[in-house]
């Protein structure tokens, strides 16, 4: 599948809107909110999982700008990478971690626009096609962040 930025674009923007307005106003206490892991994961709170799908959407820009990972990320299996953002942030005000969000989604906006539209249509895709710009988004806003609020208004 092709995808055109203007696609790309419209899915980033409403996935941030719906994730944006889930977490805009939520208490001190929401944010602890623990996620429904495994004992072997790290034990992430709401505010560790907004960390996460930030930390990827950036990604998204310096991979978009044909720039390696970083040293410390280098050769790491998703789970060492999670860890190593869990550790980033866990100790973090929510209202960072919420300004960080906030800053990510205008570099990427901004990034998107600026992108040659080779980067779009220059190959076939799948269709969640950048995934970590909105699907990766949604799979964490609706599986854990609204699920963790949910157990606790019960």
């Amino acid at each position: 599948m092709r995808h055109n930025r203007k696609e790309v674009i419209e899915r980033t923007i409403r996935e941030f809107k719906l994730l944006d307005r889930l977490v805009a106003n939520l208490t001190d206490q929401d944010w602890k909110r623990p996620l429904p892991r495994p004992e072997t994961k790290d034990p992430w709170t709401v505010k560790d999982a907004l960390a996460h799908i930030t930390h990827f959407k950036a990604d998204v820009i310096r991979s978009m700008k044909g720039q390696r990972k970083p040293p410390e990320v280098r050769g790491l299996n998703i789970t060492e990478e999670n860890h190593l953002i869990y550790m980033r942030w866990c100790n973090r005000p929510p209202r960072e971690v919420l300004a960080w969000h906030r800053q990510v989604q205008k570099d990427v906006l901004a990034a998107l626009r600026a992108a040659p539209d080779e980067w779009f249509t220059g190959r076939d895709r799948g269709p969640e096609w950048p995934y970590d710009l909105d699907g990766h988004s949604t799979d964490h806003r609706v599986k854990d962040i609204k699920q963790a609020l949910a157990i606790s208004k019960k």
